[in-house]
């Protein structure tokens, strides 16, 4: 448990559903505080009790030993509580907010950062806890959101909304800005239940801090799921999604959170927005659109009426083996283009294939998947691999599987990996080695061009700052009947004492090559304070005065996470 808040009462670790898995959708109740919690790492990926297993670490020790030609690795010790000097707290709490605020050390340092490679860095390699949170609040109530908000626009504070802190890009770390007398950090954590569900239109309305396993755990007796399932889907809120535009499992149709929003309630400092549940309206601008994205800088998000779907009974997948990428590129956009509708279209670079433990390296990697809680899929499957066949694509048709076909074989191999990657980030960090991803959106007839151009910058980049060879690959996430979403992962082993700087010279190429080729500096990773210089690039500059203006008229003191979105 963590040490007393400032009002005297204690404070859970972790959200109450994760504690009580299977609870009935809205239960809530004062035995449940007795429940032992588990305990985020403040500096790595998950709980304390979960990290990355000694063998796996070997594993991957010498997976970038033979990747970067070394012999080992002296990696650093991990951050301890007891060896960080943090900064005194700089506000007073009123009293009327002492009951949802705390100064803690151990919740001051788990909001500091979010889950980046120069976040790791800072906290691994030099114990750089210098600009902390002063208090963490959590609140359990719209009205205590509000007292909190009325606070910082009264005492000059700073408010950043909080779900399940896996931002990699910046986007709940506190800013360093002189203007303000203090920082508050909002954790949305015990605003975790399903409020209520419709099963006749599928739908349901959630609290913004519920994370994925809570929300999937309630709705379950429903027989209903809302399946939006990503890489931090463990540790991240349905606000974080909505606020960050982030997408799910669907490769396609169901992509981004867009899709599954009916409606939002938003608490902002000048008010509450509560827009109206409906399919869809053509009644003039979408609200809730501008609120998609906002990153927390246009109010606190905390409840959504969202789209559900019936849990699919039916799976039918396979692995498509490719020998030319440039064919392999050419079958997914023919599938994109069918109307077929896969929920999984992953074509993978060999090299990556055969880094995971998937493929051979001789070959690119189609993961094909068709899912349904209504109709058979062998008609879809068997179009798709006919578009396949025609651009060279082989596969096995024993392994053209049935029910939980994506947990084996290269696909499940591939699977696992990228699922216990988060868990591997800060052990790579530890070694010295950066592992990053960089994702964006791009047209058809540019993609290819758009690759080249962004893998050449990167690897050059790679070179100059570290001196030495690295890698890159890319695979698509999501496609598009226009486009696909090209998800690029690199590697470099640099200095540990200039680990930041190193990877900020890398990020910087990959983000100038990935915008000069007209893709998006991001696809669903959000923006961030990492993401802005190359969004200030992309957007249109009177678009950013509307969003200026939205700003002042919701948060005319500038309270809301500054820095993100645009600035005050």
């Amino acid at each position: 448990m963590v040490g007393p808040p400032i009002g005297g009462c204690r404070y859970t670790d972790e959200v109450t559903a994760r504690a009580a898995p299977g609870a009935a959708a809205g239960s809530h109740g004062p035995e449940e505080e007795r429940v032992v919690q588990r305990r985020r790492s403040f500096y790595g990926w998950g709980d304390e009790d979960d990290a990355a297993s000694t063998a796996e670490i070997a594993r991957f020790e010498r997976s970038w030993a033979e990747m970067f030609g070394v012999d080992g690795f002296v990696p650093a010790p991990m951050p301890r509580q007891d060896d960080i000097d943090l900064r005194a707290s700089r506000v007073t709490v009123p009293a009327t907010l002492r009951n949802c605020c705390t100064d803690s050390k151990y919740d001051r340092l788990l909001h500091s950062y979010g889950r980046s490679v120069h976040d790791l860095a800072r906290m691994i390699h030099r114990r750089d806890f210098t600009n902390p949170p002063d208090v963490v609040a959590y609140p359990r109530s719209e009205d205590e959101i509000r007292a909190v908000l009325n606070w910082c626009g009264d005492a000059g504070l700073a408010a950043i909304p909080f779900g399940g802190g896996s931002s990699v890009v910046g986007g709940v770390n506190p800013p360093r800005d002189e203007h303000r007398r203090g920082i508050v950090t909002i954790d949305m954590k015990y605003l975790n239940r399903v409020l209520e569900v419709d099963p006749m239109s599928q739908s349901a309305r959630i609290q913004a801090g519920a994370l994925g396993p809570d929300l999937e755990n309630q709705l379950r007796p429903t027989g209903l799921t809302m399946r939006f399932f990503l890489q931090a889907w463990e540790f991240s809120s349905l606000g974080g999604w909505i606020a960050t535009r982030a997408a799910g499992h669907f490769a396609t149709v169901y992509t981004q959170i867009d899709d599954y929003v009916e409606s939002l309630r938003i608490i902002t400092p000048a008010g509450v927005v509560a827009s109206r549940r409906e399919p869809t309206s053509g009644a003039g601008p979408n609200p809730n659109r501008l609120f998609l994205g906002s990153e927390g800088a246009l109010g606190v998000i905390t409840e959504a009426w969202v789209r559900l779907h019936r849990r699919p009974s039916l799976r039918l997948a396979t692995t498509v083996r490719f020998r030319e990428y440039a064919r392999a590129v050419n079958a997914v956009r023919l599938i994109s283009q069918a109307g077929l509708f896969p929920a999984n279209a992953r074509l993978i670079e060999r090299d990556e294939a055969k880094f995971t433990g998937a493929g051979d390296g001789a070959h690119d990697l189609l993961v094909l998947t068709f899912e349904s809680a209504d109709h058979p899929l062998g008609p879809w499957m068997e179009r798709a691999l006919e578009i396949c066949a025609d651009n060279g694509g082989k596969w096995d048709p024993a392994t053209l599987i049935q029910a939980e076909s994506h947990r084996s074989g290269a696909a499940g191999a591939w699977r696992e990996k990228f699922l216990r990657g988060p868990y591997l980030r800060e052990h790579a960090v530890a070694r010295g080695v950066m592992r990053d991803t960089v994702e964006s959106c791009i047209t058809w007839d540019r993609y290819m061009e758009f690759r080249a151009r962004v893998k050449e910058a990167t690897l050059a980049a790679i070179r100059e700052v570290t001196g030495r060879e690295g890698t890159m690959t890319v695979r698509f996430t999501h496609v598009y009947p226009d486009g696909p979403a090209p998800y690029f992962t690199w590697h470099a082993l640099g200095d540990k004492a200039t680990l930041v700087e190193q990877f900020w010279s890398i990020k910087a190429a990959a983000s100038d090559a990935m915008t000069a080729a007209g893709g998006t500096i991001t696809h669903h990773h959000a923006l961030g304070r990492d993401h802005r210089e190359w969004y200030d690039r992309e957007r249109p500059e009177l678009f950013a005065a509307i969003l200026r203006a939205a700003k002042h008229e919701l948060d005319p003191c500038g309270v809301l996470n500054p820095g993100v979105l645009v600035d005050a």
